[in-house]
């Protein structure tokens, strides 16, 4: 499976990344933040495409010096030294002790630039946001530090007042806009290259409110229903049958 498709809400085959603004930003956001070696907090809702922005940006931009954590639920330190320790691949067991462990991250990160992305952010701890500061405060380590998270990001970080002040770009990433459904949904997938502009509306309008995991949710029902009705191309019966599936009311 291709890398790109990995990347999208349900491995949505030939789904493609498109140039929304929020994409644009964060590429020209993310070079600059690299530049400096700086830190960088990108935020939004669920499914607006900020992990997804944050991958394709780095593959241009820092491939082979990306370093991702995800985190599933609140993590302390001990969580972040292990998630990298695994991600940097440092040969050897982990140091049984935080100090000879940070001595050993220190050490590999300071061997090349390195690009650390924090996904899910909102989740982290004040220990843990100190963690990162001390790690990006050496003198000796190499890296620029990515957080990024849900809405809550943003307040959760500006409460760490040691680390909110060192952040370079705050972006806040926002669904699609009106005229970016209409230009940019035809080329996220073949399914709707052929719908008719006011299809596409009418599925944004209803469902998908310009949220990108929506859009890929809906076009994933909306194969099923093609296939099933054997027919190319969504039409209204398809698409409210595929608001049927989504729960909630769509009028």
């Amino acid at each position: 499976m291709r890398t790109v498709e990995r990347e999208h809400y349900l491995h949505l085959k030939n789904a493609q990344v498109i140039p929304t603004t929020g994409l644009r930003a964060t590429h020209d956001n993310m070079k600059d933040v690299l530049q400096v070696k700086g830190m960088m907090c990108l935020y939004g809702a669920a499914g607006v495409g900020k992990t997804l922005s944050t991958n394709a940006s780095l593959r241009e931009l820092a491939p082979g010096a990306t370093v991702r954590v995800q985190f599933r639920s609140r993590p302390a330190p001990s969580d972040i030294r292990t998630l990298l320790f695994e991600q940097l691949h440092i040969d050897g067991r982990l140091p049984s002790l935080a100090a000879e462990r940070d001595n050993l991250l220190k050490k590999a990160l300071a061997e090349q630039f390195r690009a650390v992305v924090l996904d899910e952010a909102q989740w982290m701890t004040t220990e843990c946001f100190e963690y990162c500061r001390h790690l990006w405060d050496d003198d000796k380590t190499d890296i620029a530090i990515i957080f990024v998270g849900g809405g809550d990001c943003y307040r959760v970080l500006r409460r760490e007042p040691m680390l909110s002040s060192r952040v370079f770009i705050w972006q806040e990433m926002k669904p699609l806009t009106h005229d970016e459904v209409v230009t940019y949904i035809p080329a996220y997938h073949p399914v709707w290259s052929n719908a008719e502009p006011d299809d596409i509306t009418f599925v944004d309008t209803h469902a998908a409110h310009g949220n990108l995991r929506a859009w890929a949710k809906i076009t994933a029902h909306t194969l099923i229903g093609l296939i099933r009705a054997e027919t190319d191309v969504p039409n209204r019966d398809i698409l409210q049958w595929v608001f049927s599936r989504l729960g909630g009311s769509y009028d």
